[in-house]
Formats: structure tokens, sequence, C-alpha cells
């Protein structure tokens, strides 16, 4: 009899019953022209798609305010929400659980994506330093504007209703998107986060905007279809930390546990940047053990460590970028310890709609 794969055993996640503990991250792919999502990611999602595992969307806007790239989805109008239905429906056919990543990139943005030109918004007017793409190039981003502090009840029912119109899409659930460097994050930490109002300056009112954008998504959806994605420790975005991080998740872990939400998905200390594994000797440990509902990793991991992070208890799920990109079977390779295919990182933001995207091969077609 074979061993058993930690990754490979069931879990039950609220009321969604898991075949396995591998999670397609969220991962951003630049092929929704317009905005707007596309019939190619009905094969690109289901494909990667298995009986009782869970999904994660590309980070999909919340508004016209949210772009800061181009041809992003989102999920504020009624065509972008038309457009996400036949995307689920074929997810739910091969028996998958989708979740919506929500986000708005606050000052991660350029004039070009505003409405009207308009400066992007955040916590504070400090502009975002120039940042290196995957691809090599360089981007300058647009100064930002500080939101008032009576705008932002405004946010929160952004994502609000992009919570909603989730739902109506068939959605399973949404995560809110509070890592990266973006909008949440420009609230949440103190080296972005220069405030003077009950939005700045402590630890707790610099987790209000996150914290209010919880409770008004739970309220609309229920908690039970709520996650939330974290990063404290990484600096994804140059002078993007917190002086200590370790209070900030563990303040942000013990705050959520009062809206009873389904899970945390955290990054890994380790991940500095996109795609950059570094020695550190902090851990999420101490925010899984506090956490009351599902916890899921995510972070440069492969087979060995996967498993090895579920049969300890350091997480119950693990979720996997480049590589669940690049093997769109990937449960299938790590029951049998198959090779991987290789990833393209130059493919990553090519927009076209199969080369990079669909065009992975899976073990059947190899």
């Amino acid at each position: 009899m074979a061993p058993t794969i930690p990754l490979l055993t069931p879990y039950k996640m609220g009321p969604f019953q898991l075949s396995h503990r591998i999670v397609l991250a969220p991962l951003t792919r630049i092929r929704s022209f317009g905005n707007v999502p596309q019939p190619h990611a009905i094969l690109y999602y289901s494909q990667r798609t298995t009986p009782g595992g869970l999904l994660i969307t590309e980070a999909t806007g919340i508004s016209d305010t949210a772009q800061g790239y181009p041809d992003t989805p989102g999920i504020w109008t009624k065509e972008q929400v038309e457009a996400w239905k036949p995307i689920v429906d074929a997810v739910h056919a091969k028996g998958g659980i989708f979740f919506c990543q929500i986000w708005h990139v606050g000052r991660a943005s350029k004039y070009e994506f505003q409405p009207n030109g308009q400066a992007p918004i955040s916590s504070t007017d400090k502009p975002l330093a120039p940042q290196k793409l995957a691809n090599g190039d360089t981007t300058e981003h647009s100064p930002p504007r500080r939101l008032e502090t009576d705008e932002i009840p405004k946010i929160v029912n952004d994502f609000r209703l992009a919570a909603r119109n989730a739902i109506e899409a068939g959605f399973d659930g949404v995560e809110i998107h509070g890592a990266h460097g973006y909008l949440i994050e420009q609230f949440l930490k103190d080296e972005i986060n220069d405030r003077t109002d009950q939005y700045g300056g402590s630890l707790e009112n610099r987790c209000c905007f996150a914290l209010e954008i919880v409770e008004s998504v739970s309220k609309e959806i229920g908690p039970e279809r709520v996650g939330i994605r974290l990063s404290p420790f990484a600096n994804y975005q140059q002078y993007s930390g917190d002086s200590n991080p370790e209070a900030l998740g563990l303040y942000l872990v013990n705050a959520l546990n009062k809206f009873g939400i389904m899970y945390c998905h955290m990054i890994e200390p380790r991940m500095i940047q996109f795609g950059e594994k570094i020695e550190t000797p902090h851990s999420l440990l101490p925010m899984r053990k506090a956490f009351n509902g599902t916890f899921i990793v995510a972070g440069g991991y492969d087979r060995e460590d996967g498993n090895k992070a579920v049969s300890s208890g350091y997480t119950d799920l693990v979720a996997y970028g480049r590589i669940f990109l690049a093997n769109p079977d990937l449960p299938k390779r790590f029951e049998l310890d198959a090779p991987l295919n290789k990833y393209n990182r130059s493919t990553f933001y090519f927009p076209d709609p199969v080369v990079g995207y669909t065009d992975y091969p899976s073990l059947s077609s190899n």
C-alpha cells in the first residue's frame, strides 16, 4: 500500500469538503482584455480544477480606481459579472471550489489606468518608488492622492459590492487581497501609512481599514465565504515594510477571529520579493496557532516542503503559484512524484490567450 501523501489528504474547510490540500494561488495573467474576463479563461481555470480542489482567481478589481496593470479583470460592472459566470460554471462542472480574489492596487498605479487620468488613491501621498518588473523592465508609478477620512467608507463599500457581485457570478466566496503592498497594506504598514486620523498612527488604527472591509464583506455574503491574504513580513514594493511585522500579523489574525471568517492565507517571511526566497528567522507559526479558521501558506513551496508543512501541523493548506501555472495537473504530478514542467517567466504577463497560459502540457497529453 502506497504511503499517504499529506498534501493529498482530504480537509473540511467550513462547508467545503476538499479532496486535497493543494490550492491554486491567485496569479495575475494580464489576459482580461478591457478589464473583462475572456472566454479563454474557461480553459485556463478548468485545466487546473480537480474535484474537491480549491482555486483562487487572479486579483480582480473592485472598482474603476482599483486598476494598476493592463488587462486585469474586474468585478464592478454587470458585464464583468456576466463574463465571470461561464468561467465559474466550468470550474464547478469539474467539482472545484472557486474563490474570487478582490483587490485595489492603491498607489501601485498610473494616471493612464485611472478614470479621467486622475491620481491613484492611497493611505498616503508618498509616491511608490520605481518598480522592477518580472521581465526586467522598470515601471514608474504616478504620485498618489491621500484619501480623505470621509472617503474611506466608500472604498469599504466598493469591496462589499464586489463581494456581492462575486456571489452573483457564482463564486463560492471571496479572498480579500490585503497583501503585496496594495491598498489595504498601504494602510497596514507603518513604512507607508503616515496618516494622523483614526486610520493612522497606532497598530490598531492602521488595521482599522482592513478590518472594516472584512466586517462589511462578511455581513454581505457571510463569513463562511470570506478569506483574506496577508503578507506582514514582505516588502513587495519598495519602502512597503513594517517596523514590527510579527506584532502586525498577530494583531490581525486575532482581530479576524472576531468575524469568524473562513480562512487566512499568508505569505511566507522568506518571500521578501516576488520569486525570491531568503533565509529568515521569522515564522508564520504564531499566527497559525492564533487563527481559529483554516490556515493557508504560500511562498516558494515544492512537493517535499508542502508535505512537511501539512504533516507537521504548520498549515492546513498550501497555495502553489508558478508551478501550478506550469503544471495544470499538479495534484496528479505530486501523487505520482512525476517530473514538473518548467515555467517560462517571460510569458507570465504575455497577453496571448494560449501561449504561456493554456499550452502547458499535462501528463495525459505528454
